[in-house]
């Protein structure tokens, strides 16, 4: 609604530069488009998203709020439409098919700053953590198996990285929405648009809302196509899948606690079932991932209805703006969720990542430079038929001593770990 305001505004400004509309009319319509950006008249709106149509049941709405509370504040009469039309002036040259689109976009540009607030929140959190423990060895793993060594401060690091690399492929993907087809009317070829009107709507469109707003090249292009909500659906699919495998990254580490890896703890957040006393379930790591799945599948509707629009107008596009809404929202509220009652609270087990490194046969791959690949083997071997830790046997056949062995477990020489990489993040 703040979206529509902002577009009625922008057109009956064009118009009247372009010398189609009367500054009389403008000066009526002006303060009813600003109440809209503001936030008033919203229970004005009565028509349900699901529409077929193309959204036209959505932009008349919004000319008849406009019109009538124009009117109102004019002192006239509701309905009074030869002093001020929905159709001949608020809707002057427009058409649903370019107003709306346009509507949803700007909707997605608002609501994307708050998601990209909460990504950086929730990717300094993860650094905060990285920076905490950037010293903890700890045991990697490739497909559940003990890999090599990397300290709980890397792990944590990563999870920001994707999360920053999210970060980035939303802002790059913003750039989609802010191409439009204003100006195009029905299907693009601007009929009962005045001279240069096109470029005035974005003047004033792009001075009302604060984007980077520009027309597409080819208005009967953009006007039939989806292309700018499949783009940018697809970063919030992306961001998903990340969130999801960081979720089940901590779901695994909390795992136990006493038959599991438990590296690290998660805040408590609720009692864990209702028939087994002292169980604590990872709820909102597992509440993230449900809403990737989510976002997932509103990826794959706005895919469809992008595919299976006809020739030169894309009938489907209400159904896009609610799927990507939808995305939006449940993401936003999931990030700031996760940082604020997770995340900011995890601890880590440092007695578990220690022993798990004086246990593990992983270790042997950091002795290999010191004492051979062979000698590795054979350690290896011998680990897993004694069930003992390889630096048990390092210690039993004095391969290495204590202060060999002391160097070789500094986080600097066992995994080459480089402070200053992470430094100011």
């Amino acid at each position: 609604m703040k979206a529509w305001g902002m577009i009625k505004l922008a057109t009956a400004r064009a118009n009247t530069e372009a010398g189609k509309m009367k500054k009389e009319t403008l000066r009526l319509i002006e303060p009813a488009c600003k109440e809209l950006i503001d936030g008033k008249l919203t229970d004005q709106f009565k028509i349900d998203m699901y529409q077929g149509g193309a959204g036209t049941s959505t932009n008349m709405n919004a000319n008849e709020v406009i019109a009538n509370r124009a009117l109102e504040l004019a002192g006239y009469k509701k309905g009074d439409y030869k002093k001020i039309s929905p159709n001949d002036d608020i809707n002057m040259s427009q058409s649903t098919n370019d107003t709306y689109p346009t509507a949803l976009k700007l909707t997605m540009l608002m609501q994307n700053d708050d998601l990209k607030q909460e990504l950086k929140a929730l990717a300094k959190s993860f650094r905060n953590l990285g920076n905490k423990y950037i010293d903890v060895l700890k045991m990697g793993r490739t497909e559940l198996q003990d890999a090599v060594p990397m300290t709980v401060g890397q792990e944590f690091h990563s999870y920001a990285s994707m999360l920053e690399w999210e970060l980035d492929n939303l802002e790059q993907a913003e750039k989609a929405l802010m191409l439009l087809n204003m100006g195009g009317t029905a299907i693009g070829t601007g009929i009962n648009t005045p001279e240069n009107y096109d470029k005035y709507v974005i003047k004033h469109l792009r001075e009302i809302s604060g984007y980077d707003l520009k027309n597409a090249d080819d208005l009967i292009a953009a006007t039939s196509s989806l292309h700018g909500f499949v783009v940018y659906s697809s970063a919030l699919k992306t961001l998903a899948t990340t969130l999801s495998k960081i979720s089940n990254d901590l779901i695994i580490l909390s795992s136990g606690p006493r038959n599991g890896i438990f590296e690290i703890n998660l805040p408590p957040r609720q009692p864990g079932s209702s028939i087994m006393p002292g169980k604590v379930n990872p709820v909102i790591p597992e509440l993230t991932a449900l809403v990737s799945y989510r976002v997932i599948g509103n990826d794959v509707t706005v895919n469809i209805a992008a595919s299976d629009g006809d020739l030169q107008l894309n009938a489907y596009e209400p159904v896009v703006g609610i799927a990507i809404f939808e995305s939006q929202k449940l993401l936003t509220n999931t990030l700031k969720t996760l940082r604020e009652d997770c995340v900011d609270g995890i601890t880590i087990n440092e007695d578990v990542d220690k022993k798990n490194m004086e246990t593990t046969i992983g270790i042997v791959t950091a002795l290999n430079p010191i004492l051979g690949h062979h000698v590795g083997d054979e350690l290896a071997k011998e680990a897993k038929e004694t069930g003992k830790g390889i630096l048990e046997l390092v210690r039993e056949k004095k391969l290495l001593t204590e202060d060999q062995i002391k160097k070789l477990l500094d986080p600097v020489n066992m995994v080459g770990l480089d402070k200053k990489k992470y430094e100011g993040k």
